[in-house]
């Protein structure tokens, strides 16, 4: 039970966060209800295969953005939007943000180090940490575009009727 309640946290904060991408990125309100959905989905299918699962974060991210991505193929006739208004924005809660931070704080330690070894060290986690976040933001972008160019005529059809002469 206490698993359940994980993750419909999860998928309640990654609704929220997805929704307030789409707010700022003038999604149309029509659309906002399939980004809280791809979002929730996505991240939630990112969290279980982390934490339950024992996937690595860059596995994890593209598969969710895959299913993101196939996701929002047959959302986009009903919303009457491209499928990249509601599926980008539903990605954004999961970019990797620690993975960055860490990154940076591991180049100003580097900056701020007189000794070989700790320039070292620190060294090597700026480009582990820079490397994960790097392939994790790659991994999302091609698993969320790959289903738009597969299915384009879906998609890029999605915007404009069909007019019978």
């Amino acid at each position: 039970m206490e698993i359940l309640f994980e993750i419909l946290q999860d998928m309640l904060f990654a609704a929220m966060a997805a929704i307030g991408f789409a707010s700022i990125s003038n999604t149309p309100f029509s659309a906002m209800k399939y980004c809280a959905l791809l979002g929730a989905v996505g991240h939630s299918m990112r969290f279980v295969m982390m934490t339950y699962l024992g996937v690595h974060i860059i596995i994890a991210a593209a598969i969710a953005a895959l299913a993101i991505g196939i996701l929002a193929i047959p959302f986009a006739p009903k919303a009457k939007c491209p499928p990249e208004t509601f599926s980008y924005p539903a990605l954004l809660p999961m970019i990797p943000g620690m993975y960055a931070y860490r990154a940076v704080q591991g180049l100003v330690m580097c900056l701020s180090s007189s000794e070989e070894s700790v320039f070292d060290h620190y060294f090597y986690l700026m480009n582990f940490n820079g490397l994960t976040c790097i392939i994790v933001v790659a991994g999302m972008v091609l698993g969320v575009t790959l289903p738009i160019f597969v299915f384009k005529h879906i998609s890029f059809s999605a915007t404009r009727e069909i007019i019978n002469d």
